[in-house]
Formats: structure tokens, C-alpha cells, sequence
């Protein structure tokens, strides 16, 4: 498919749109000059923009499985912003009359759907406003506004507490990028735990993560932070040992003022890296919320998917989990998984009801580069996949049992272009997660492949990036340390 512009360059967002409609195809783009005439053979889309005496005039042209859809339409916005915006909606209608394919989310193709739906209630819109204003404007359907004002409307609230905080908090985030085995689906940033070379390679990357924990404090406290959540994820955290996960947790505690600290979670996402002796090691020393993430409860699925432990293991760790004492527990499901059905993942969304857990997290597969499900042929059968039956009966069944949507994102290349959505049982939504998503607040994180996101005091954002792999961190990380020092730098400049 050639994607061909005249009079603009608007790739980002006009590509995004096609691959909703060709998620596995690879695209040619053309840009011609004024003069230049297109003969439109073969599968194509021309994307025109002239602009003249304060009026936009966008046009597109699409030519698709031998026959031919055309739109255009007059802007008094003549901003790229909104000719963009405008271009792509045009698109969207073309496909979608060649194709006769509608998707939910329209043309919100961005990771975060629910800020949209913030920035409305704040221009004082009502839930009716907010629900016409995505089905107009990016035609939205009823049932995702449905969802996404729900997520915003739990929201509300606590991210007005966290306006009182003046931006004096932040949020740790803690990698620990190790993991038993690697899924099929996974494209983290995350090694085997296996094998000998690595094993010898954790004592280091934890001494340099434990030096990196005592930098970070000292930044923070010279600018008045605190700490108010933490989060250990990755990779797997308790593929760490008990002793290994208590040392790092100590450092945390010894170096930052935990005064404030309200949410301390640690992702125990595979069952079978949990253990009495780690759940209690992680309690005592301050956690308060953990993750145990089955995926599925489909032992044939989880086999398919590369996680070595079955059903049986994650009920047996979600068990010791609730004997440890812990009373917020999340758990991780995902939609659209290779060989799964929406038998059988009725089955996993029930079995995890009866179970009652004070989250449940429901992913929908996302087909990603690094990912080993990205071959061809695997890759064509799972975008075709009935994913969208199966996140429709969470929704139904997660609602009818007093759970809640607090949190949602999305991300490229995702089955049936659906959405990432925690749910909650009320007063128990991970602070968290709520502002990493909705981008409020300041998450500095250390570790490899940790991403540093500092919300600074006139509302931009800055990024400070860790090497990815534990390896390049342990090699070099006296310029991790240097990196680090550009927080206070950021914080400071005028």
C-alpha cells in the first residue's frame, strides 16, 4: 500500500489510521511536489492539503481492492494540528467504506484515551457533552465512551488530591528486569534468569541498583521530594531471591523519607517464582500491594505462550500471597492469546470472579516487533483473533461484580484495536498507575530500562533514559549516575 502526500507531510497520525485497517502490511510514502500529478494505480491513498486565504481544503483519495473512495472537506483551522487531524478522520471514512470495517475507538489511536475525556470534563462538559463530543469528533462508540468516562470519572478525584501535593511528590519505580523464561508475547526488556552467565550477572546489576537507590535519594531530597508510591516491576521481580529482594528494599527504605508513602507494590507476575519465604521478606520489609498474573487459567494456553507453570501454580501462590497477609492483591489477564477461545477465557474471567483478587488487570494481546509471535503467519492468524468477544465479557462480568475501571492505555499494534483496562474493587485503584497513565505526576525510576518521566513545574515533560539491558548498565554505570544528576538540573533551570 502506497500512502502518497501533496501540499503536507502528515505521515504520523495518517499511517496510524491505515494500520487499523492493514495492521501486518508495510507502507511506501511518497511526497509530491505541486506540480507533480498522481495516476492512482494499484492500492494507494493520495492525501491532499491546499491552503489559501485562511481556508484549509483537505482532500483524500483511496484506492483499495479495485475500487475507489473519495472525501474532502473546507477547514477555517488551518494549523498542522488540526489539517492533520482532519486528514486522517477522511482516511478513516475512505477505509472504512472500501472495507466496510468500523473499529471502537474511531480515529483515537493515541496510548491514552481517557486524557481526552479529562480535558473535556475540564472545559465543564457533562457526561452527555464527553459522550458526544468522542462519538463527533472521533467516533468513538457508545460502549468505549461508556468506558473511558467511567475510568475518568474514578479518576476524578484522586487526581485532585493529588493537585494539593503542589508537585512535591513523585513516584519510585524500581526495575528489576529478570525473568524465569521469556513469553512468546513479551518484547520487555528482560533476561532469562537461566543459565550460569546471568546468574553471575545479578550480584552486580543489584550493587549497582542499591548505589543508584542511595544517588536518587540524595537528588530528590536536595529539591524537597518524597517518595509517595513505590513500584517494583520488570521483568520479574521475586525471580530475585527473598535475601536479594529484602537488601534492595532495605536500601530503599534506609535512603528516601518514606513518610509519605501510601502504595508499595512488587509485581510477583509469575507463579512460579513465588514463595512463602519471599512473600514474607516483601511484607515485612514494606510492601503493601502485589501482583500474581496467571495470564489465563487455560493450562494447553499457557503452554502455547512459553510461561512454565501452570493454573494450579498461580492458585497455590495467590493462596500464600492472602497467608502472608497481604489484602491488595492484582492479578493480569490477557485477550486474544495465541490458541485461547472465548470458551475458555470466559473460564479464566470467571474462575478469577469466584476468586475475588481487589484488581484484575485485563491486557488484549499487542503483536509487537521483538515479540516471537511476530512472524507472519502468526502474526495474520491473531490479528483475526476474537479478542474483542472476550475484553466485551470482562467488561460485563467485571461490572456486574462490583469492579470498577480506574486505569486504561493502549498501545501499537494491538488485536481488534482494543485497549489495556485495571479494574478495581473501590478504595483499592493503584495510585500509581493512575498517574503514570494519565502523566501527573513525576516517576523517576533506576534500574536497566528504566524510564525517568519528571513532570516539571510548567507542565512539561522531560525523559531521562537508563540503558536497557543489565548488562550495558553494569558496564556503565558511572554514566547512569551522570544521567541521574540531570533531574536536579531540570528541577532548577529557570
Amino acid at each position: 500500500m502506497q500512502l502518497i502526500y501533496k501540499g503536507n507531510s502528515f505521515k504520523y497520525q495518517t499511517e496510524a489510521v491505515m494500520k487499523l485497517f492493514l495492521p501486518a502490511q508495510r507502507f511506501g510514502f511518497t511526497y509530491l511536489d505541486d506540480g507533480d500529478t498522481f495516476d492512482g494505480e494499484g492500492d494507494s491513498a493520495l492525501m491532499t492539503l491546499e491552503r489559501a486565504d485562511n481556508c484549509a481544503d483537505i482532500s483524500v483519495t483511496v484506492f483499495f481492492g479495485g475500487k475507489t473512495s473519495e472525501k474532502q472537506m473546507k477547514s477555517e483551522d488551518i494549523s498542522d494540528d488540526s489539517c492533520e487531524f482532519l486528514m486522517s478522520k477522511l482516511l478513516y471514512l475512505c477505509m472504512s467504506e472500501l472495507t466496510g470495517m468500523t473499529f471502537e475507538w474511531g480515529i483515537l489511536t493515541g496510548v491514552r484515551p481517557v486524557k481526552q475525556v479529562h480535558r473535556l470534563m475540564e472545559k465543564g462538559l457533562d457526561r452527555e457533552g464527553v459522550f458526544s463530543a468522542l462519538r463527533e469528533k472521533y467516533l468513538v462508540t457508545e460502549n468505549k465512551c461508556s468506558i473511558a468516562y467511567q475510568t475518568a470519572a474514578v479518576q476524578k478525584p484522586i487526581l485532585d488530591r493529588l493537585k494539593l501535593t503542589g508537585g512535591k511528590t513523585f513516584g519510585l519505580y524500581v526495575s528489576i528486569p529478570f525473568c524465569p523464561t521469556r513469553c512468546s508475547y513479551c518484547s520487555f526488556i528482560s533476561q532469562s534468569a537461566q543459565g550460569a552467565a546471568v546468574k553471575k550477572l545479578i550480584p552486580l546489576y543489584i550493587e549497582n541498583l542499591c548505589d543508584e537507590i542511595r544517588t536518587t535519594a540524595e537528588i530528590t531530597a536536595s529539591l524537597g521530594l518524597k517518595p509517595d508510591t513505590v513500584y517494583f516491576g520488570g521483568g520479574t521481580p521475586t525471580t530475585l531471591s527473598a535475601e536479594q529482594l529484602a537488601r534492595i528494599m532495605r536500601t530503599v527504605a534506609e535512603s528516601f523519607d518514606m513518610s509519605l508513602v501510601t502504595e508499595y507494590t512488587i509485581e510477583a507476575g509469575r507463579p512460579d517464582t513465588v514463595t512463602a519465604e519471599k512473600l514474607a521478606a516483601i511484607k515485612e520489609n514494606g510492601c503493601t500491594r502485589i501482583s500474581v498474573n496467571p495470564q489465563t487459567l487455560n493450562n494447553s494456553v499457557l503452554q502455547a505462550i512459553g510461561r512454565s507453570h501452570t493454573a494450579e501454580q498461580f492458585f497455590e501462590s495467590f493462596e500464600l500471597a492472602r497467608k502472608a497477609g497481604f489484602n491488595s492483591i492484582n492479578t493480569d489477564i490477557i485477550a486474544g492469546l495465541p490458541t485461547d477461545t472465548p470458551e475458555s477465557f470466559r473460564a479464566t474471567m470467571d474462575g478469577l470472579i469466584r476468586l475475588s483478587p481487589e484488581s484484575i488487570t485485563v491486557h488484549t494481546l499487542s503483536i509487537k516487533r521483538s515479540a516471537n509471535l511476530n512472524s507472519s503467519d502468526e502474526k495474520q492468524a491473531f490479528m483475526k483473533s476474537p479478542a474483542s468477544l472476550m475484553v466485551d465479557h470482562a467488561t460485563e462480568q467485571l461490572g456486574k461484580n462490583g469492579y470498577l475501571p480506574y486505569y486504561m492505555y493502549r498501545q501499537k499494534n494491538m488485536v481488534d484495536n482494543l485497549e489495556n483496562i485495571g479494574w478495581v474493587k473501590p478504595s483499592h485503584e493503584s495510585l500509581y498507575n493512575i498517574y503514570i497513565m494519565e502523566e501527573v505526576q513525576t516517576i523517576i525510576a533506576v534500574g536497566a530500562a528504566a524510564s525517568t518521566k519528571l513532570v516539571l513545574p510548567d507542565g512539561n515533560i522531560e525523559r531521562i533514559f537508563n540503558f536497557k539491558y543489565p548488562v550495558d548498565y553494569n558496564m556503565r554505570f558511572e554514566t547512569v549516575l551522570k544521567r541521574k544528576a540531570e533531574i536536579k538540573n531540570f528541577f532548577t533551570k529557570k
